[in-house]
């Protein structure tokens, strides 16, 4: 989103009611500043330590093409200066330097599975088994790895044949 008042995204976002009106105002930090609204931090923002995080752990290169979202416009500078992302195209967009981090802030995993509530019980957990390995058997022969789609066949195999 841009700032009200110039070009800059807007990091500062207001929701006033006047008379019964609601006013939204979203400025950049320094137009905030201008109107008295925000006062200038000396501690570092958000998205300087996000940026110094991601570089540091190798999820961003600290020269990296601009990479813009098809959805949104926005560029991973913009995206690394705010913090935020603009729309959900910007996963896609991103996914390369996101993958990385999401997994170490995920232990390991870039994709949310959810949990299986306990009433559940073991066919329910099964079955949801059966069906992450079905798709990661069809990702891996998509990506012709074919080494690990057969461990992963035989996985399944193992998981069908418990119910025998």
């Amino acid at each position: 989103m841009k700032c009200d008042s110039c070009d800059k995204p807007a990091t500062v976002h207001l929701i006033e009611i006047k008379g019964g009106q609601k006013i939204e105002k979203h400025l950049c930090e320094s137009c905030a500043v201008d109107e008295g609204v925000a006062v200038k931090a000396s501690t570092p923002h958000i998205s300087d330590l996000l940026e110094k995080f991601m570089i540091k752990h190798g999820a961003l290169e600290p020269t990296q093409q601009t990479v813009r979202c098809e959805g949104c416009g926005m560029t991973q500078e913009e995206f690394r200066k705010s913090g935020l992302l603009g729309c959900p195209h910007c996963y896609d967009a991103f996914e390369e330097a996101l993958a990385p981090l999401l997994g170490r802030a995920h232990e390991g995993a870039s994709q949310h599975v959810g949990k299986v509530p306990s009433r559940a019980g073991i066919d329910e957990i099964r079955q949801r088994r059966l069906m992450q390995l079905r798709r990661e058997l069809a990702e891996a022969v998509d990506a012709e790895q074919y080494e690990r789609a057969a461990n992963l066949r035989d996985q399944l195999s193992r998981v069908e044949a418990e119910d025998d």
